[in-house]
This record gives C-alpha cells, structure tokens and sequence, in this order.
C-alpha cells in the first residue's frame, strides 16, 4: 500500500468567514471541493464546540469526510483565525494524487488564508 498525505496549517484567515463557524456550510465547502477534485465522498461528521467560558469569540468546528479513497480532516479556530486541513489518499490500485493535490488546493482557495504551511509524506512499503 502506497499513499499521499498531505497537511496543511493556514494563518490569518478571516475569523468571520461563516465556513470557520458553522458546521453545515463548512460541510457544504467540503464536499464539493472533494467532488471538484474528482475523490468521493462515502460518509461525514461535523462538530461545532461549545463557546469558551467569557469568550465572545465563535466556536471553531471539526469536520472528517471518508472518502472512498480514504479521508479529509478540518478543524478551525477562528478566534485565532487558524485552520488545519488534513488529507490523505490511499493509492492502492491508482494514483489519487492529483486528486488530493487538487482538494488540498480547493480547500487553500477557499479559506484564503495570508499564511499556509504545507507538507507532502509519502507513506506506505
């Protein structure tokens, strides 16, 4: 089994942009930048927290789509206005590569951040 896992740590994105808050349209964000990156989605689970004690600030949100493929991961913070994404694509009988190239690269376009760091692993034997 061969795959690609890539992460990234966005900065300076825009703590009121509604996708850093509400589950239901970071959802939406989510899978249809899986779709538009050619991945399929198979399940999904989105979490908001609950506020911090005194805090005014929004609460951030996790989200994990399956994939058939294997999975993406996003947690925000938008009282810091920092969000991690997590993909990783199994490549056991083709090459999702380019696919989760191409999801990270929606997913960067769609949070705008002014910072992202980013890495490549490659896993597997």
């Amino acid at each position: 089994m061969h795959g690609l896992h890539l992460t990234a740590d966005l900065r300076g994105c825009d703590s009121t942009r509604a996708t850093l808050t509400d589950p239901a349209l970071l959802r939406s964000a989510c899978l249809a930048a899986v779709e538009e990156a050619g991945l399929h989605a198979v399940a999904e689970l989105f979490h908001r927290f609950q506020p911090l004690a005194g805090s005014t600030q929004p609460p951030g949100v996790t989200g994990v789509v399956l994939l058939a493929e294997s999975h993406l991961a996003v947690h925000t913070w938008p009282e810091l206005g920092v969000v991690t994404l997590d993909v990783y694509v199994c490549n056991l009988g083709a090459d999702h590569s380019t696919q989760a190239e191409a999801l990270l690269d929606r997913l960067l376009a769609a949070f705008a951040p002014c910072e992202a760091t980013t890495q490549r692993l490659m896993r597997g034997a």
